[in-house]
């Protein structure tokens, strides 16, 4: 087999969306599989559509899932010398027209079929009788010739033989009476000059493919091998749209979400390998292969992303996340934590319980901040005046303590415990409301810990001071 060419070739219309991703994703694993070339290409033409903040965005979402590119990114508005030459030969062979026909007498033709409930197809009013006369008209649009009777098969890898009629199909317009070269000239002309073996994409795309292997032929090349894979799907089966959540790669990345989570969940959602859910880079490469690619559509299914998104957080190495999570503190408007290790050790305490990296932030919301609100049910039900003697009994321990550490800490507790005869939740929760503010948190001894020594005893001395005022007449 040759060398395995994929591309990704997106419009720059918007976000890079999670449908494109994945089709990004399957081109990048199956060329990688190969050992092959994974192109990037930016469909731009549509010049009022398309817009330089798109195309930025595309590749920053590429680039931010790590699903780097051999070649590009190619655009084709840099490329209009090459489809006029394109259009020029085919009119020379006999395999396109000039068609001069009006814009608003093929709307009105267009309208008439609708009514009478045919296809709109193009009638052929220009289509010469001799192709040898077919010459290229200033300002004209240019049509390909499509044969009137036969089939065009598509070989799809995914979907098997695929028949089109090729009564069912239009002479397909090539070029605008503008001289700007449309969508399928434009795809077929790049992927034979770019010598692309593959194509991958989205089903919505089939329409489109018994013209472009008709325009192959014309331009006398074998068309590649195409695999339409089925959308993605909602949970209540309609098109993933943003009614059902995030729809932008980059909104992810916002969210606190890893690309590692985001590729595995995306490739998941239409290609499987047994029963397997989690997947390395390097298993995907090695493991990815069409035939594995199913025909229904993949559910996008948020809650299974959040869940996958968890286990790569609680797998990461803490180093790692404190790195990680530095911009999401900011951006939540806290100061900047100027150890490392002292922000390993506090996400130490809440991995277990965040699935992202802003869920991380807002549980850590004590740390990294000492402007916390005491929640008022936590406070009625555990900051009572019981508990003011054991408070400053505890205060005493931990400000001689020499090392504060978790043992040290724990044995502090240990002492007052046994003297009072206390179980240790009437001790420690009135403590993680007076340094958290709520009544749920890491270990106890963890918190203190990590908060250290002056922290943490601010804190319980500001808890005295309100248990004293309870006790204060008026």
């Amino acid at each position: 087999m040759s060398t395995v060419r994929t591309r990704f070739a997106p419009s720059p219309t918007g976000y890079l969306h999670i449908g494109g991703a994945r089709t990004a994703l399957f081109n990048y694993l199956f060329a990688r599989h190969h050992g092959g070339k994974f192109i990037l290409r930016i469909e731009d033409t549509d010049r009022e559509r398309s817009t330089e903040e798109a195309i930025e965005a595309i590749i920053q979402g590429l680039t931010w899932l790590q699903l780097d590119w051999d070649e590009g990114p190619y655009r084709q508005t840099e490329r209009l010398a090459i489809y006029r030459d394109k259009a020029e030969w085919l009119l020379q062979q006999g395999k396109a027209y000039p068609c001069v026909c009006a814009p608003e007498v093929l709307e009105a033709k267009r309208k008439e079929a609708l009514k009478a409930k045919r296809k709109p197809m193009y009638d052929g009013t220009c289509r010469p009788k001799d192709r040898s006369d077919a010459e290229s008209i200033a300002a004209a649009l240019r049509r390909s010739s499509t044969p009137f009777t036969g089939t065009t098969i598509v070989e799809d890898e995914v979907k098997g033989p695929v028949v089109f009629e090729n009564s069912e199909l239009d002479d397909l317009i090539l070029v605008r009476s503008g001289g700007t070269p449309t969508y399928n000239f434009c795809v077929v002309v790049d992927d034979i000059d770019m010598g692309i073996t593959h194509i991958i994409r989205g089903d919505d795309h089939l329409a489109n493919t018994p013209r472009q292997i008709l325009l192959y032929d014309a331009l006398g090349h074998t068309p590649p091998q195409f695999a339409h894979v089925p959308l993605i799907l909602g949970l209540d089966k309609a098109r993933l749209s943003k009614r059902h959540g995030a729809t932008s790669v980059m909104a992810y990345r916002d969210m606190g979400y890893f690309p590692e989570a985001l590729v595995n969940y995306l490739v998941r959602l239409g290609w499987s390998h047994g029963d397997q859910e989690i997947f390395s880079r390097d298993e995907l490469i090695e493991k990815f292969s069409l035939d594995a690619v199913g025909k229904s559509a993949g559910i996008f299914n948020p809650e299974k992303l959040l869940w996958l998104n968890s286990h790569y957080l609680r797998s990461r190495p803490l180093s790692q996340l404190a790195d990680e999570i530095i911009p999401f503190i900011e951006a939540k408007g806290y100061p900047k934590p100027q150890h490392p290790e002292w922000l390993a050790r506090m996400i130490a305490t809440l991995a277990e319980r965040a699935k992202t990296l802003t869920e991380l932030v807002d549980l850590a919301h004590f740390y990294l901040s000492d402007d916390i609100h005491i929640e008022e049910k936590a406070a009625k039900k555990f900051l009572t005046r019981e508990v003011l003697e054991p408070l400053k009994q505890l205060i005493q321990k931990l400000a001689a303590l020499r090392d504060f550490n978790e043992s040290e800490i724990e044995q502090a507790f240990a002492t007052i415990l046994h003297e009072r005869g206390l179980p240790l939740g009437e001790l420690a929760q009135p403590v993680r409301v007076a340094l958290t503010g709520a009544a749920v948190s890491p270990g106890i001894y963890e918190i203190i810990a990590v908060l250290g020594k002056e922290r943490t005893l601010r804190r319980l001395n500001s808890a005295v001071e309100y248990l004293q005022r309870l006790d204060s007449p008026g």
